[in-house]
């Protein structure tokens, strides 16, 4: 007798989406089709030259967010290639407090880094709990920083 194995991979780009209904007016006029395109546009704009790097960043920053949300309490930390799509969610802040509101149960996630960064293994951790709730993980994003964590305190409550 066999048993069929169910794969769902997560989608940042519909998890971005999603939120819309909450964040209505940051898609009006802005010249983006949704909040995926804006996000994509401001990190074109800002820090990154490359618009299919902006999407693989962002899809990654989505990822830890949402995990990161998802798993209190667990050890992450991110490179500071995906620390540029982070930190891209969080200072839109409009659209970070829905996905707050969503994926952490209306509570806000605080974003406390530490100044030391860390290099004991944790980017790579990280991209395998990624991995374990379901989303594509962009190895050549985590390798390209394993060695170079950038993680938050723990002691501040509910921070990633």
């Amino acid at each position: 007798m066999s048993t069929a194995v169910q794969t769902r991979t997560r989608d940042p780009r519909i998890i971005l989406n999603a939120v819309r209904e909450r964040v209505p007016h940051l898609v009006a006029d802005v010249g983006a089709a949704d909040l995926w395109q804006r996000e994509v546009a401001l990190l074109l704009r800002d820090s990154v030259a490359v618009r299919s790097l902006a999407e693989r960043i962002l899809g990654q920053g989505i990822a830890y967010l949402i995990t990161a949300m998802e798993c209190p309490g667990a050890d992450m930390g991110v490179g500071k290639t995906v620390d540029v799509g982070v930190h891209q969610l969080i200072l839109d802040t409009p659209l970070y407090f829905a996905l707050c509101e969503e994926y952490n149960g209306g509570r806000y996630k605080h974003h406390a880094p530490l100044i030391e960064r860390r290099r004991d293994g944790t980017v790579m951790r990280t991209a395998e709990l990624l991995r374990k709730n379901g989303f594509t993980v962009d190895d050549e994003l985590w390798e390209v920083d394993a060695s170079d964590c950038s993680p938050c305190d723990n002691k501040v409550p509910d921070s990633h």
